[in-house]
């Protein structure tokens, strides 16, 4: 098997095989190229310019180093345990790399921007994720590279244990503790994605200690005696980290109120152009992830096609906005965590300026969200201390128990009627 080498800011080489460089290659996962990962923020850091492309194989990489660190140093738990044999952990490491390269496939345009254009999902009445598209372009256009390949003779890996993996729609043991490394309180992905997008945007909000976190990561029995990934009680802080990286990023970064300006622009510009050039009945929405069709025209859309739209002149006046960066304006907003005090003035604000308001937008609504969360913490010697096997980090971290969910709400008003706005405003604030 040959293998090769990919140059990467974040973490020098990336090391891949003939397998994943095919995928890799494909049409599908070259879309990504053409998909932002930040979406418009480079109009406030002009260094958001990086993809959903790199980023997936920095996910793949982390996902590696985590589920080898846990292989080495859980190797007893894995084996004895869960039974878990030599080669069934060489193939669980192939299903974790393949999953954790495809886990962003199914992004649409401008990738969270354009997540409130997908259909509803008539099942659970709520709309349909960007990860619904990913489990099912996995599933209709992906086993050709993933069923068929040559290299995939001894393993036998299809193309829906991988969407299955990802949608957590597998009930095994060993499905349910990995998947942890792709989507969980840890995962490989906020550990690429909070690294790279301040690397690229120019922050230190985003840095956290990833070594010491590889190096204390383990598995071990919940109180449930299920399998869970945790942290060493000397990492602990390692976790605090990561857990304050993502509230530093989410309030100076993805929550910005210019760059959420720009959210709302071009999801406004993308609902007018689906409207327009949308051939089937979903008529300003996406087509649902429902057949090997509908994905079709899903993957039909990417940045490119967005732009090449909004210069043609097809985008209206949120066009417009986004050509002459003339975005709306936020003139009010309150507090991380508004009472109910500020609550009631946001309300009075909204009714001074009546018709002037042209959005308000919440942090509860933000696609990049900042939740209260937790980890699992595995204590030393807690026999000889008679304490359980594992604690949340909450119970240790007094930073950690004090944060709570970020639910800031903003009113904006257009470009040119912002000093009006604050005219009526003065005295509010």
């Amino acid at each position: 098997m040959k293998f090769y080498e990919i140059r990467d800011p974040i973490f020098g080489f990336i090391t891949i095989n003939e397998w994943e460089r095919d995928i890799i290659n494909h049409r599908i996962f070259q879309r990504l190229r053409r998909i932002k990962q930040l979406a418009w923020t480079d109009m406030v850091y002009p260094g958001a310019t990086h993809t959903r492309f790199e980023h997936s194989l920095g996910v793949m990489k982390i996902a590696t180093d985590m589920f080898n660190c846990i292989a080495n140093k859980g190797k007893s738990y894995l084996q004895n345990e869960l039974k878990f044999t030599e080669e069934g952990i060489r193939r669980d490491l192939i299903l974790v790399r393949l999953a954790s390269l495809l886990h962003d496939v199914g992004h649409p345009p401008f990738s969270h921007a354009g997540e409130g254009l997908m259909s509803i999902n008539p099942e659970s009445g709520k709309s349909y994720k960007h990860e619904d598209y990913t489990e099912a372009i996995i599933r209709y256009k992906m086993k050709d590279v993933i069923d068929d390949h040559p290299l995939n003779e001894n393993y036998r890996i299809t193309a829906d244990e991988v969407a299955d993996f990802l949608a957590g729609k597998s009930g095994v043991r060993r499905s349910i503790l990995w998947r942890g490394l792709v989507t969980g309180q840890m995962d490989a992905d906020r550990a690429d994605y909070l690294l790279r997008d301040s690397h690229h945007i120019g922050v230190q909000y985003g840095r956290y200690d990833l070594k010491r976190l590889l190096v204390t990561l383990t598995v071990t029995s919940d109180e449930n005696e299920g399998p869970v990934l945790a942290i060493e009680e000397g990492g602990w802080h390692a976790a605090e980290g990561l857990i304050l990286a993502r509230y530093m990023m989410f309030t100076q970064v993805y929550f910005q109120h210019t760059r959420r300006a720009y959210d709302h622009h071009v999801a406004a510009v993308m609902k007018q152009l689906l409207e327009e050039f949308q051939t089937c009945e979903h008529k300003g929405k996406f087509p649902p992830p429902t057949s090997a069709e509908n994905i079709d025209n899903y993957l039909e859309w990417d940045d490119w096609r967005v732009l090449g739209l909004i210069r043609a002149g097809y985008s209206g006046e949120d066009g417009r906005i986004l050509r002459e960066r003339k975005h709306h304006r936020s003139v009010y907003q309150t507090s991380e965590v508004p009472d109910v005090n500020e609550l009631n003035q946001l309300e009075r604000v909204c009714e001074k300026l009546g018709t002037l308001v042209s959005f308000i937008d919440s942090a509860e609504k933000s696609w990049y969200k900042f939740d209260k969360e937790d980890v699992y913490i595995y204590l030393d010697d807690h026999e000889k201390r008679k304490k359980p096997k594992t604690v949340l980090l909450s119970s240790l971290s007094s930073v950690v128990r004090g944060l709570n969910a970020v639910k800031q709400q903003r009113v904006y008003v257009p470009w040119e009627r912002k000093k009006e706005a604050e005219k009526i405003l003065e005295g509010e604030r």
